[in-house]
């Protein structure tokens, strides 16, 4: 039974989100896993936003990273966070705090190129949904590589 099931298992497996960048496009995000296999990747064009969004693991708030690639340096631009909580808050001359409609604050304005040129993220569970955003997609991590390392890097 198990043998017959390994065919169709392996190939759902193997239907993981990976979107070829459109024709021009030369750069966009992508997210390996320790081993460098890619788990997705996605367009993105020079200087666009987009974001790293998840629940707050303890308060269950909303909490977003956001970046661009700019000339193929991935660069934090904004932080979204629920509340001034312990930790928390802005730093003085990395970027500027401003209330968020609806409760929470953006940091915006941060400019701050990441070290190695890469983010590495150890992706949280169902609760804690990690996901990539833009304005024309969505990629649910948590249910990609839930409890893995990952690394979001400029793709080109």
């Amino acid at each position: 039974m198990i043998r017959g099931l390994a065919g169709p298992l392996i190939a759902a497996v193997l239907l993981i989100p990976v979107m070829a960048l459109p024709q021009g496009m030369r750069q966009g995000v992508l997210v390996t896993d320790d081993t460098g296999a890619i788990l997705a990747q996605l367009p993105v064009a020079d200087g666009a936003q987009f974001c790293l969004r998840w629940n707050h693991s303890v308060t269950g708030g909303k909490v977003a990273d956001c970046f661009r690639i700019e000339a193929g340096r991935l660069v934090l631009d904004s932080s979204f966070l629920h509340d001034y909580a312990a930790g928390l808050g802005s730093i003085p001359g990395r970027g500027t705090v401003r209330a968020a409609k609806g409760g929470g604050y953006w940091i915006e304005g941060m400019n701050e190129p990441l070290a190695g040129n890469l983010l590495r993220l150890r992706v949280g569970g169902p609760a804690v949904d990690h996901r990539l955003t833009s304005g024309a997609w969505q990629i649910d991590l948590s249910a990609l590589a839930a409890g893995k390392r990952v690394i979001l890097r400029p793709a080109y």
